[in-house]
């Protein structure tokens, strides 16, 4: 029984992954994960959403909209530290 109740719990971890491609660079992957994004090596936290943009960073700021990445999800535009990323879910 105790099996039973223990195979219940275990949830699959729920993710997003992107493709991100710049003029500069194509195939970069970026992961979104419960309340944090993974990008360029980079672990930045979710510091919440205005309108249709999501904001990220390492360490969140008191103004979310000075947040070092804005990821807008409906057309795939991401911004992270000044250089503009186009994304696709996949």
């Amino acid at each position: 029984m105790a099996l039973l109740f223990g195979l219940i719990a275990c949830e699959r971890e729920s993710y997003t992954t992107w493709n991100c491609s710049s003029t500069d660079e194509a195939k970069i992957t970026m992961i979104l994960r419960r309340a944090q994004m993974e990008f360029r090596g980079d672990q930045l936290d979710y510091c919440g959403s205005l309108g249709n943009q999501s904001y990220f960073d390492q360490k969140c700021p008191s103004q979310t909209e000075q947040s070092s990445t804005v990821l807008t999800p409906s057309s795939g535009a991401l911004v992270s530290q000044g250089q503009t990323y186009q994304c696709n879910a996949l």
